[in-house]
């Protein structure tokens, strides 16, 4: 059931302060500033889908600006990646020194874990929606690649996501928890893909056979992570070149081929354990599922990159269940 909150029935000296706090209880305390003289409207409107939270905000200009006093007894290990919608008007994002011009029909990127600001210089429209970072299951280093930037919304992923969103957040349907949670990782695995696609578009060639030759390997890479046996000399092989001329490939992406591959097996058990799903398979059966046949390499290895053992991340994903 969606919560709205406005200000039309709000006393004109009342509205900013009444606003600011509707933003706080439906996404995130922010500071507010008006844009222009008069009385202030806006409306937000609010709803869970699983263990996301969702929001469409229609409003007169405006300035939000989250401090870092904001942030002062805020767990980071509960932050969320928000990501929105701009269905009208326009708005800049500035984040983690970044400055982006958000269009109508773009996407934009910012981690509530961490300052940021959004000027919207007119009347706006915009759908948000709440991805709790541990349910990504990706490293820090590739989501910085797209906090505090703007997606175009016609092509690829973008458009993929910008229509998704627009929909769900249209009308989210009435259905059973389990459901609602099968459509919630439907939206944190497609923004996942998106992430992974533009972090591999950052490294994109330009003209290098060598280079097209990597992502050809990143890609077979991610396509057979269920394998086990899957290791430098496997992905060598089936691109007819030599172990040594497949390391001298990599020695510029500040990673080896079996770190790599490594890498990319534990986000996908590190999303897969954090998902609240009742249902979901054991712990060594997700480790196998993603290529790692010795439970105690996986624990080891997992809790190397994460800070916690498989169970305890998997524990912690209470922690994304709607809480009211």
């Amino acid at each position: 059931m969606a919560l709205v909150l406005t200000t039309a029935s709000v006393p004109d000296a009342e509205r900013l302060a009444h606003w600011r706090d509707a933003l706080g209880r439906a996404l995130a305390p922010v500071a507010v500033t008006a844009r222009h003289e008069g009385p202030f409207e806006g409306r937000v409107s609010t709803q869970r889908l699983g263990y996301l939270r969702i929001a469409t905000i229609d409003a007169d200009a405006q300035r939000l600006t989250r401090t870092p006093a904001h942030l002062t007894g805020t767990d980071p290990a509960v932050a969320c990646v928000a990501v929105g919608v701009q269905t009208a008007g326009t708005a800049t994002l500035i984040q983690d020194g970044r400055r982006a011009f958000v269009g109508e029909g773009d996407l934009m990127v910012c981690d509530t874990g961490r300052p940021y600001a959004l000027d919207f210089p007119g009347r706006f429209t915009a759908h948000v929606v709440h991805l709790p970072r541990r349910a990504l299951g990706l490293p820090e280093e590739d989501l910085r690649r797209v906090t505090g930037t703007a997606i175009a919304g016609t092509t690829g992923f973008g458009a993929l996501l910008v229509n998704f969103l627009t929909s769900l957040t249209a009308s989210v349907p009435p259905c059973a928890p389990a459901v609602a949670t099968r459509l919630a990782t439907g939206v944190v695995d497609l923004f996942a893909t998106l992430v992974e696609e533009r972090t591999q578009d950052d490294a994109a060639p330009d003209g290098n056979p060598g280079d097209h030759l990597v992502l050809r390997v990143r890609d077979h890479i991610d396509r057979h992570l269920g394998d086990p046996d899957l290791s430098p000399g496997t992905v060598a092989a089936a691109h007819h070149i030599s172990v040594r001329y497949l390391h001298r490939l990599f020695e510029g992406e500040g990673i080896t081929v079996a770190r790599l591959i490594q890498r990319r097996r534990l986000e996908r058990c590190a999303r897969e354990l954090h998902r609240p799903d009742a249902t979901a398979p054991t712990v060594s059966a997700v480790a196998q599922r993603w290529g790692f046949a010795n439970p105690a390499h996986f624990s080891r290895v997992f809790r190397a990159a994460y800070g916690r053992s498989p169970r305890e991340w998997r524990g912690a994903r209470d922690e994304l269940l709607p809480t009211g």
